[in-house]
């Protein structure tokens, strides 16, 4: 099976057109009229990933990041991303990015991260249409049962493995249902309000952003890593599905760059 037959799986679950109009989401760098020889499924490309796949014979990395998000005017040895380039092209190594058309689409990252809360009920809010696709950045749902406010924060850092979760004012009425966008979400949480929804949960949000929302909904970030680390297995799920008998492999490298001390 070749590359073009995968990146086509991908692109039929998540279409190019869905992605935002500042992003580089697609091929970005190799061939794809060649043979697969199997698919290392990740969240960011670092020159470490780039080992790894080429340890385990890989020549397709598929990530949520684009490795080139902003513009080359080199390729050399001046800074990661360029390092990383130069390893996969050196290589002969495919890498495909899906990012913010497979945060947008049905099914992608923000369901997963839904699923991993068994949320139900999930639908798009601050929907959209794309060449008549419906899509959205972010999705809402109900859980299972209502939690309070600490019980939901703890099962947030067991579901995430996370070490904290920066929220607002612990809100004094159950949280039941659920807004939630991955990675940079502030933008969507007055419309999290609006949808009547309790909690809030995102990746990442500015300082200024926290203030006037007590018990108006309870905040709820968790790390732009840690809300899209499941991503993978969203890449996984489509080419084992489209493309069987192509080897998938979840990185077993963290990417995340910020620690908690």
């Amino acid at each position: 099976m070749k590359i073009r037959e995968v990146v086509d799986a991908l692109e039929r679950f998540a279409p190019l057109p869905l992605q935002e109009s500042f992003d580089n989401a697609g091929l970005q760098t190799g061939l794809t009229e060649v043979e697969v020889s199997g698919a290392l499924l990740c969240l960011d490309v670092t020159e470490k990933v780039v080992d790894e796949a080429i340890a385990l014979g890989c020549n397709l990395i598929v990530s949520h990041h684009p490795l080139i998000f902003h513009a080359l005017k080199r390729i050399s040895d001046e800074n990661d991303v360029q390092r990383t380039v130069m390893k996969a092209i050196s290589n002969k190594i495919t890498v495909v990015s899906m990012h913010t058309n497979m945060d947008n689409a049905r099914g992608g990252v923000n369901f997963k991260i839904a699923e991993k809360l068994s949320m139900q009920n999930c639908s798009f809010f601050a929907e959209k249409q794309v060449d008549g696709i419906e899509c959205g950045s972010g999705v809402v749902g109900i859980l299972p049962e209502p939690l309070a406010a600490d019980d939901f924060i703890v099962t947030l850092k067991s579901v995430f493995d996370v070490e904290c979760v920066q929220c607002n004012q612990l809100l004094r009425r159950p949280i039941r249902k659920v807004a939630v966008c991955g990675g940079a979400g502030s933008f969507l949480l007055d419309s999290a309000i609006k949808i009547g929804a309790d909690a809030f949960l995102t990746g990442e949000m500015h300082y200024h952003e926290y203030f006037g929302r007590e018990q108006q909904i309870q905040i709820a970030v968790i790390g732009h890593y840690q809300s899209e680390q499941y991503t993978n297995e969203i890449f996984e799920s489509i080419i084992k599905d489209a493309c069987p008998g192509v080897k998938t492999y979840l990185t077993k490298t963290n990417t995340n760059p910020i620690i908690y001390l």
